[in-house]
């Protein structure tokens, strides 16, 4: 399968990369939990952003969280205690997502999973993307396994981007700066303006 998906033909749509913070199942057949919802919004002729939004999330069972997180950065208990639920912000996520290209690092396999799974669980159709571009794909294709096993936290310190902070906000900038999904947005823009 491709790592860039086009649905449209000719489609010029904003690039909105984004990311995830998310619970890790303690038990086999656990659920993720999203915590942070994090997107910064591009245009995709001028490569400049356009906007860019970040929230916590609480989750319905505050117990599936940390009281202290062991990441750098990494999201608490309490930090989520006062966030509004996903019912909450669903409708700007949506807004967000929906009908624009999807850019990440392993977001096909991991982040776009958990957006389906959370609007699932409040009976809501999905955010649709009309593309999607997957650093992880790209990066296995055409970089192998030059900068080690192409985790986030790995290719920020490869590349000189600086520690993964596991924030959504401030992974989505690391994600979409100079490297990485950034080059495959030229390309991408490239692609598009023939």
């Amino acid at each position: 399968m491709d790592t860039f998906e086009s649905y449209q033909e000719g489609v010029s749509s904003e690039i909105v990369f984004f990311d995830l913070e998310t619970t890790v199942p303690n038990r086999a057949g656990g659920r993720f939990w999203v915590l942070e919802f994090g997107a910064i919004i591009v245009c995709p002729r001028k490569l400049v952003e356009i906007e860019s939004y970040t929230t916590l999330i609480r989750p319905k069972d505050l117990s599936v969280v940390a009281l202290r997180s062991g990441r750098s950065g990494g999201i608490t208990r309490n930090a989520v205690a006062d966030a509004p639920a996903f019912e909450e912000v669903s409708d700007k996520i949506y807004s967000i997502l929906n009908g624009r290209i999807w850019a990440g690092h392993n977001i096909r396999r991991f982040d776009c999973i958990r957006i389906k799974e959370a609007f699932a669980e409040l009976g809501k159709d999905p955010p649709v993307p009309v593309g999607m571009i997957d650093s992880l794909g790209v990066l296995s294709q055409k970089f192998g396994r030059r900068a080690g096993n192409l985790k986030m936290a790995t290719l920020a310190d490869y590349f000189g981007l600086g520690q993964q902070k596991h924030r959504s906000l401030d992974d989505v900038r690391i994600k979409s700066s100079n490297s990485i999904e950034w080059q495959m947005a030229q390309l991408f823009n490239s692609y598009y303006t023939q």
